[in-house]
């Protein structure tokens, strides 16, 4: 490798351009009064900053460089030896440079800041399947929890014996879709069920789905379009439970899309969570149908979206969790359970860079 990347170093440059025009912009008082303007600007800005600093710094070493090895030919013998040891030292942290610069500048999925709608539904395996969906949400909350994100119910519908049938709650925090997009696809557990007398091993299942929360310019939502009806809630849940009508059923007529929402304190908050659901679930399909086009060209080892695919298992008679998409198996199936996704989220990010790194400088 070359210790000078004319091409990454350009590159770079350009993103330095623009991080500083999105700099003025962000500073311009005028733009307080467009909310939304000013809320994708500073996601470009967030998303920016790291390139610019990594380039700064590249900078900076290669900067060093030259002068190091300018000195090579001083006059001085003593200056031109230590020049030459500078400039032999250098030449690794150009390379690493190099090497970060090609990840930062991997193709970015727009939608990685987002916050998130995370879905959960029980799927094969009856009861032992709802508890297994219950045990997962209780596992993301307590990993929302330790990442510093905030973690809230939107609406849940209960297991006959516990669980949950379905559950969805929303995500907030720093580059949350980034992280738990990996989650989307079909979870396994296989134990021995506390309904099961014969103490014999089940394999149940629940699907989990991870949306970027949309915003009202990203999917064109006409309410004509939306069906609205609403009903008494069910189950456990504060005060309003079958005494007044507050929760909400949002139908979209023409994709055929169905939100229901009754853990808010009125039909006002549920008819608000409900709408914010059924954006983000509008804008999935979107976001789907452009990644169904792409993959034509670029299939993704561990982001396919896909969520019939069976990704990970979770074994406790072993104490085991294995991640299928990248034959990750780690003993750790209590610790995992209590949050700890760290070690599996790091190592699906670290095999999606390294395989856009062949698809992007391969050639």
């Amino acid at each position: 490798m070359a210790v000078e990347d004319s091409v990454l170093l350009s590159q770079m440059s350009a993103i330095a351009d623009r991080f500083g025009e999105v700099e003025k912009s962000v500073a311009d008082p005028s733009l307080m009064g467009d909310p939304q303007a000013y809320a994708g600007l500073m996601r470009e800005y967030r998303r920016l900053q790291p390139v610019v600093d990594h380039f700064r710094h590249w900078q900076a070493v290669l900067s060093g460089w030259k002068e190091a090895e300018a000195l090579k030919s001083s006059e001085d013998p003593e200056m031109a030896a230590m020049a030459g040891e500078e400039a032999a030292a250098l030449i690794p942290v150009l390379a690493k440079c190099a090497e970060e610069a090609q990840i930062l500048l991997l193709p970015r999925d727009d939608a990685d800041e987002r916050a998130v709608m995370l879905e959960i539904r029980a799927g094969t395996g009856g009861d032992e399947a709802a508890l297994f969906a219950g045990d997962l949400y209780r596992m993301y909350a307590r990993y929302a929890e330790n990442q510093g994100w905030r973690f809230s119910l939107i609406d849940a519908h209960e297991g006959t014996v516990g669980g949950y049938k379905e559950i969805i709650a929303r995500m907030d925090g720093e580059g949350v879709f980034g992280v738990m997009k990996f989650e989307s696809g079909v979870h396994r557990v296989q134990r021995v069920p506390t309904t099961e007398s014969q103490g014999r091993v089940h394999t149940s299942a629940a699907t989990v789905a991870v949306l970027p929360v949309a915003e009202e310019v990203d999917v064109d939502l006409d309410m004509k379009d939306v069906r609205r009806d609403t009903f008494r809630a069910s189950g456990a849940g504060g005060q309003h439970v079958n005494k007044t009508e507050s929760a909400v059923r949002l139908t979209h007529l023409p994709t055929g899309i169905v939100v229901e929402c009754q853990d808010g304190r009125s039909q006002h908050a549920n008819f608000d969570r409900a709408l914010e659901v059924l954006r983000s679930r509008m804008f999935e399909q979107l976001r789907a149908a452009r990644q169904q086009k792409e993959a034509a060209t670029r299939k993704t080892l561990v982001s396919t979206g896909d969520r019939s695919a069976k990704i990970r298992t979770y074994n406790f008679p072993q104490g085991r969790v294995t991640d299928h998409r990248i034959g990750l198996t780690l003993h750790a199936l209590p610790a995992v359970l209590g949050g700890d996704l760290n070690p599996i989220s790091d190592a699906l990010r670290q095999a999606e860079q390294a395989e856009l790194l062949r698809n992007t400088f391969s050639s």
